[in-house]
Order: structure tokens, then C-alpha cells, then sequence
């Protein structure tokens, strides 16, 4: 071995401690999500490791439901949100400057009623009066499950009720709860039924022989728009690589969604459910006709303005959004054309 020239040593033992040549110091995002499917994108680019790869220190923080989401926003925290477009519109009209990015998901939301309910659903084909015939033979209304006030599956539930269905919300009591509770509720037969996602909608079919979908997204709110990936104004401003990069990962994910569940099973198993559901239920949840996975905001555009005049009409939110503002498909639009030619 050649000998080190004595002026060179210490630098020598300074480069061997130091080690080799570190990379540029990653981009840190704080991220709220639900633990949810329609957000799996996010599970899958986590559990591929494709973030840190790309260069992205993700800081996740978890929240029970879309509007608990608004409120941290609203304080200031967070500076991209995987949730659903109805609170993505709360924000907004709010004041909180974002915009929505891509989409996730649409048409994820099932109708699932158990016990009584489900079998008079099946034995009576229209839905209104299925409805007027339970509240009759049990002398009290259904009792329907659902996330809180503004969120996609209580505005999907409510929109069906009012502009499907005719009967108005007074003809059933709305429970609100988070997404935990809402199985629990289900198994224990505190309800009879839930607007509610994946994996749930599978879970309590496995679980509850009674139980059975008996409306998808389709019957309900046809179109109707899911959860997005949205961020802060601020923050598409300051990294603009960085947002760059997270949207070709949103892209990629989505790909694994749709063409190998199999694969994204495991990650989205470690987020949902905190591992209490089985990696088979998992994977048919993924598979179900409630998980329809897409990341171009342009396809979910039409049923967001009805989603969002439905709101505005309810009162849920305080005044009216322009769509246009909300979304900036620039990005995505980038992104998808660059893969597009490569």
C-alpha cells in the first residue's frame, strides 16, 4: 500500500470519518391523511420507499375524518392533504389558500345496510320506499352511518336522499362518526346501514352474513368525486421540485392500484384498519367495484360542481367556491405528458 504523504493524513482520516459525499438534504412535507383506501397512493408510494428516493422526507400525521383536517388547516398546519374534495372545498371557502392537484379516486362510496334494512332493500327494488316500509314495520326511521358533516360519503348520502330518492333527509337519523367507529357500529348493530368506503364495505360483508351493498357510488351520486391530493398555495410557490416530484409518484402509485393490488395490499394494510384486517380482505377491498383508483383531476371536474352546488344548497359550505381557483391541473398535466413521452 502506498505510503500517505504526512501533510495529507489529516485530511485523509477527516474525508474516512466523514464518509462519502452525502446528497442534497431531502424536501420535508407535512402530510395529513385519512387511513382510508381512497388515499392509498400515498400508502403505496411510503411503502415502496419511493418518497425518500425522490428525494421527499414526508411527515405524516393521521386524522379520523376530512373535517378535522380543515380545522388543522385553518391553523395553519400541514402543507399537503390527502382527502376528499368536499372538505378540499370547506378549506377553500374558508380562506385557506389550496389547491387540488390530482385525483385519487371516484365513485368509492357503497351504501351497506345489514339486519332488517338489507333484507327489506332486497325484497322491495325502490329505494324510497324500501325505506318508507322499514320505518313502518320498525316504528323508528334507519338509522344510517356515515362520516361527519361535509365529507364525501355524509354529502353522497345526503345528495341520494334528497336528489335520487325524493324523500328528503328527515326520512332517515344520520349518525356522524369517524371511520373507526362506523364498523363497530355496524358489527354491533347499533345501525342499520352506512354510507361509508372500502374496506369496510367489504369487512362487514365477510363479517355480518346479513349485510350486503345495496347502492354504489353510481345510484347515488353518479361521477361523484373522491378523495384528492391537495396542497398549500405556499407551498407549490416555495418547492416547486419537490411538489413536481410527489406528483410523479401520485402517478406511479395509482399505475400500482390498478394494475397490481396484490402489490399495493401490503403497504395500504400497514395504514388501514392498524392491521387488524387480513391482507385477503385487503386486496378484494382493493379489487371491489367501489375502488376506482385515477389520479386526472380533469375526469372528477363535472361531478364536483354538482357535488359543490348540492353543498352550497345545504349550507355546508359558507359561500359559494370557484372550481376554477380550487383546482390547478398544471401540474398534473406536466407530469402525465412528460410520462406520456418517455
Amino acid at each position: 500500500m502506498p505510503r500517505i504523504p504526512r501533510l495529507l493524513a489529516p485530511l485523509v482520516a477527516l474525508l474516512i470519518a466523514v464518509g462519502p459525499a452525502q446528497a442534497d438534504d431531502p424536501t420535508r412535507l407535512e402530510v395529513g391523511y385519512m387511513p382510508i383506501l381512497p388515499v392509498a397512493q400515498l400508502f403505496v408510494m411510503e411503502g415502496e420507499g419511493w418518497s425518500t428516493e425522490a428525494g421527499l422526507e414526508l411527515e405524516l400525521t393521521r386524522f379520523s375524518s376530512g373535517p378535522a383536517m380543515v380545522q388543522a388547516l385553518a391553523s395553519g398546519e400541514l402543507d399537503v392533504m390527502y382527502f376528499g374534495i368536499g372538505p378540499a372545498m370547506v378549506a377553500r371557502a374558508n380562506g385557506v389558500p389550496i389547491k387540488v392537484l390530482a385525483a385519487s379516486i371516484r365513485e368509492q362510496i357503497g351504501l351497506v345496510a345489514r339486519g332488517e334494512l338489507a333484507d327489506t332493500f332486497a325484497r322491495i327494488e325502490d329505494h324510497a320506499e324500501a325505506i318508507a316500509r322499514f320505518t313502518e314495520a320498525q316504528g323508528r326511521k334507519p338509522k344510517i352511518a356515515t362520516f361527519p358533516r361535509g365529507s364525501v360519503p355524509d354529502t353522497v348520502l345526503r345528495y341520494s336522499l334528497v336528489e335520487r330518492l325524493g324523500v328528503g333527509e328527515g326520512a332517515v337519523e344520520i349518525v356522524a362518526m369517524g371511520a373507526d367507529r362506523v364498523q363497530q357500529a355496524l358489527l354491533a348493530g347499533a345501525v342499520d346501514a352506512a354510507s361509508i368506503l372500502e374496506p369496510i364495505l367489504t369487512t362487514v360483508q365477510e363479517r355480518d352474513d346479513s349485510a350486503r351493498v345495496v347502492a354504489r357510488a353510481d345510484e347515488m351520486l353518479p361521477g361523484q368525486p373522491g378523495a384528492v391530493l391537495a396542497a398549500r398555495e405556499s407551498v407549490l410557490a416555495d418547492h416547486p421540485e419537490a411538489m413536481r416530484a410527489l406528483m410523479a409518484l401520485h402517478l406511479r402509485a395509482t399505475e400500482v392500484l390498478v394494475e397490481e393490488p396484490e402489490r399495493a395490499a401490503p403497504h395500504v394494510r400497514e395504514f388501514v384498519g392498524k392491521r387488524l384486517i387480513g391482507l385477503d380482505t385487503v386486496e378484494a377491498a382493493l379489487r371491489s367495484p367501489s375502488s376506482n383508483y385515477l389520479a386526472d383531476p380533469h375526469a372528477i371536474l363535472d361531478a364536483t360542481r354538482t357535488m359543490h352546488d348540492f353543498q352550497a344548497a345545504q349550507g355546508t359550505l359558507k359561500k359559494r367556491v370557484d372550481l376554477e381557483a380550487l383546482f390547478d391541473t398544471g401540474l398534473y398535466d406536466a407530469v402525465a405528458g412528460e410520462r406520456a413521452g418517455s
